[in-house]
């Protein structure tokens, strides 16, 4: 089966009291960003949609859905590694000089990425995604998912050391063949020539 992995698009930037977890919606370049994958990928052959259970997700799959006239199924498993977290703003606005990210840029930056340190969040993942290949045999199937998620499902088929040293942009689109024999082959990593002109490098 071909598995069609893509970021969300670019989330609103937001801060809530400790102990609440942040979940943002897309802000408008985002909705952009998932109007243009959903062009993208219509003509795909798509047979299936799943998304994690986050807002910026689920909205970055509304568009292809709608296209397609699918439901989309959304998954706890492929939530982001950092989804307990009271704060979500987007790499590009921080700043150690912006105190609501000054602490990103000290200490050991996996203790920020990973609520739930990364050996549990890889076994989430990969059970997240074994579930998706199990049950869309010989399908094309695109999932929603975070920069994190895509990335250690990465990490897990090539064996590289550091999963922060690949991160997806948003609405990049990843492609993995998964055989039943349990044979994973990665097609591309990270296409954004749909959306080049609304990421910011």
């Amino acid at each position: 089966m071909d598995l069609f992995i893509i970021r969300h698009g670019r989330p609103q930037r937001q801060v809530l009291a400790e102990g609440e977890a942040a979940d943002p919606d897309l802000s408008e370049t985002g909705h952009q960003q998932a109007k243009r994958v959903a062009e993208f990928l219509a003509n795909e052959n798509i047979d299936h949609i799943v998304s994690s259970t986050m807002r910026r997700a689920y909205q970055t799959a509304v568009p292809l859905a709608t296209e397609l006239g699918y439901e989309v199924e959304q998954l706890e498993d492929i939530k982001e590694s950092d989804h307990k977290n009271s704060m979500y703003i987007p790499a590009e606005e921080m700043s150690r000089d912006d105190p609501e990210t000054a602490h990103f840029f000290e200490g050991n930056v996996y203790d920020h990425v990973f609520s739930d340190g990364i050996e549990p969040f890889t076994e989430r993942v990969s059970r997240g995604f074994q579930h998706i290949i199990d049950t869309n045999k010989s399908k094309r199937v695109a999932v929603f998912c975070h920069g994190m998620v895509t990335s250690i499902f990465l990490r897990t088929i090539l064996n590289f050391d550091d999963p922060l040293s690949l991160t997806p942009d948003y609405c990049g689109i990843t492609r993995v063949q998964a055989a039943s024999n349990g044979v994973r082959s990665v097609r591309s990593i990270n296409e954004t020539h749909h959306v080049r002109d609304l990421i910011e490098w």
